[in-house]
């Protein structure tokens, strides 16, 4: 059984313990975030479990379409290929039928048959984009993990084998430490990313079961492997453990029944950091990305002090408790927002950079409807 498994009952006596304090204080606290809400802690329950069930469904799913691996791995390559071809294609005969004066007639006038011929070079690029992007996504994704196990990257160790005293379990928790730095942060800076970790921040309160919100869909990730601490000589199983000892970790601090730890604030991160990477408040967005420690964020500039009050929760809250709807609805978004791409560099930037960035483009594109399709003045890139 692995640690996180067999603290399943702590991970219940804490949220029991935080709710009888929660209740026996609301006279003085009155309602706040904290709070126990019963469909909210439901949600987060079921994606815990799903959390659970989905590493041992998805890898055998994916295993068959695998480039390189599976049966299909070459059908997948070229459907995606072959996707993105007639995504150019399609663009460009809408573009230039777009652009010839032909197109603009009125009914009756030659310009007829070129506008169909536009609007379906439009939906042949709406579905054939789609398709590139969420087939080519996939083979990248189980590829990459087929090629960077832990197990794989043991054999190609660089450094002799550190055995499984203290010091190699040590070294195992500090570099998992580091890698989980930089794969959360890169799931909150790349929006293919954060649509595998936007689960954890969909929910409005702040309290234990929220640590137990986890994503379901890292298969479709590609993340710094954490099993390059084995190319250093660090055993699989002290991997593993690393693994634990970091998640059992980040479940306390999902509270604010704690506030302030005094100078351990400086090195570790404590409820009242993770309460701030929590927040939707314009200076918390994308801050205090540390699980176990908080000098990386210090270092790397991601540092954020809790001073204002928390609001948590998205940006622009989804509103649901519905578990297949929390962990699917980014990808639905982006999916969308390929679709009503007109250029490869818009769909790639919907996909690759940041949720930032994708919310400014609908911005420049409500602007450009309200201003009117003739306003050349609006911004399209």
């Amino acid at each position: 059984m692995e640690l996180t498994e067999a603290a399943i009952p702590v991970y219940f006596g804490g949220m029991g313990a935080e709710y009888r304090w929660l209740r026996r204080h609301r006279a003085e606290r009155g309602p706040t975030p904290a709070d126990y809400e019963r469909q909210d802690t439901l949600a987060s329950l079921a994606m815990g479990v799903g959390s659970l069930v989905a590493p041992l469904v998805l890898p055998k799913l994916l295993a068959p379409i695998t480039p390189g691996k599976g049966r299909f791995g070459k059908a997948m390559l070229v459907t995606a290929a072959g996707a993105a071809a007639l995504t150019v294609i399609a663009d460009r005969v809408a573009r230039s039928r777009a652009a010839d004066p032909a197109t603009n007639g009125d009914d009756g006038a030659p310009g007829r048959s070129p506008r169909r011929r536009v609007r379906l070079a439009q939906r042949v690029a709406r579905a054939s984009g789609v398709a590139a992007v969420s087939v080519g996504g996939v083979a990248i994704a189980a590829t990459w993990a087929s090629r960077t196990t832990t197990d794989r990257m043991w054999k190609l160790r660089l450094v002799d084998d550190l055995g499984a005293g203290p010091a190699a379990l040590a070294l195992a928790v500090l570099g998992w430490d580091f890698i989980y730095y930089w794969n959360h942060r890169l799931m909150h800076e790349s929006r293919y990313m954060w649509a595998i970790h936007v689960v954890h921040h969909s929910s409005e309160h702040y309290n234990l079961s929220t640590a137990l919100r986890q994503p379901v869909a890292d298969a479709f990730g590609t993340f710094v492997p954490y099993g390059s601490l084995a190319l250093l000589g660090v055993r699989p199983e002290l991997i593993s453990s690393a693994r634990g000892i970091n998640l059992l970790y980040q479940y306390w601090i999902h509270t604010d029944t704690i506030r302030r730890l005094g100078p351990l604030e400086q090195v570790l991160n404590t409820p009242s950091h993770h309460r701030v990477h929590h927040g939707s408040n314009r200076q918390y967005l994308d801050r205090n990305h540390g699980s176990i420690l908080i000098i990386w964020d210090r270092l790397f500039g991601t540092f954020e002090r809790e001073d204002d009050p928390v609001v948590y929760g998205l940006t622009k809250n989804i509103d649901t408790f519905n578990p297949i709807r929390i962990s699917s609805h980014e990808h639905a978004a982006i999916l969308r927002d390929v679709a009503r791409s007109t250029s490869w560099r818009d769909r790639l930037g919907h996909v690759l950079r940041g949720p930032g960035w994708s919310e400014n483009q609908h911005r420049l594109r409500e602007a450009g409807a309200g201003a009117g399709a003739s306003d050349s003045s609006v911004p399209v890139g």
